[in-house]
């Protein structure tokens, strides 16, 4: 790959890194393509428990790479339509990855970056990150994350800075919940394995069953369907060999033979 990196620890634990570091990270036709074929094929590994992903040198992501700007300023609508299309599709691959994402971010996170961010199951922030939908500045939109950046931030929120564009802090994205946890540049790497250690020594089928769960029930009404569908769930899991292997190391004493 060209683009990225991608880092195996383990069979468990993949490592996808934004490898353009003079360009600060931003998008192009290569990256998309490229993260969208990472994802699709890790989706794939029944192994695979945790992703993390970041970017090497000093930003997390810039958003658009200005060539690839210059280049979409003489599409045609046809053309500009494909295009979206293929970012779309990536961060679609993105979101509905099986397991968990855990965001590392650091620097700058604008526009295209804060859609990857806002994918991630769970983002760990240095607090000198600078998170911008700068869209607007340029007359544009953030259509093709909005759907992303809306689900971790907030509507409200994102009225505000959709429209602004305005650059906001890691810490007013903490406070908003799109930040899970914040911590000093120096300690970031710490922080990131310590969540990636701790999705990797939990039940691997009821880590993918959690994930998908949320998706499922967020926004739903507290019907007599959602009662019943969730309470067939947890009796699959329950009945399952993973559920009660589960139960017999915890009330054995001992670790469950996932982390053996």
């Amino acid at each position: 790959m060209n683009t990225l990196e991608l880092i195996r620890p383990s069979a468990h634990v993949a490592q996808v890194w934004l490898n353009r570091p003079d360009v600060r990270n931003a998008f192009n036709d290569e990256v998309i393509a490229e993260l969208t074929q990472t994802f699709v094929q890790l989706a794939s590994e029944p192994q695979l428990r945790v992703v993390q992903l970041g970017a090497r040198g000093k930003a997390f992501c810039a958003g658009a790479d200005l060539n690839w700007m210059r280049a979409m300023a003489d599409y045609s609508w046809e053309q500009n339509r494909a295009d979206a299309q293929k970012l779309a599709d990536m961060l679609w691959a993105l979101d509905q990855c099986p397991v968990p994402v855990v965001g590392r971010v650091h620097g700058d996170c604008y526009a295209g970056g804060m859609g990857l961010a806002a994918i991630c199951d769970v983002l760990v922030a240095s607090i000198n990150v600078t998170f911008c939908l700068s869209e607007a500045r340029l007359g544009l939109s953030p259509a093709t994350i909005s759907p992303y950046v809306v689900r971790a931030m907030g509507a409200q929120a994102a009225r505000r800075y959709f429209v602004t564009a305005e650059r906001f802090s890691a810490a007013q994205a903490h406070a908003l919940g799109m930040v899970h946890e914040l911590c000093e540049p120096e300690a970031l790497d710490a922080k990131v394995a310590e969540i990636v250690a701790a999705l990797a020594a939990n039940g691997p089928a009821a880590v993918r069953a959690c994930k998908q769960l949320v998706r499922d029930v967020g926004g739903q009404p507290l019907s007599a369907e959602l009662r019943a569908e969730t309470a067939r769930r947890i009796a699959d899991i329950r009945a399952s060999g993973e559920g009660k292997e589960g139960l017999q190391s915890f009330l054995g004493k001992r670790p469950a033979n996932w982390l053996v």
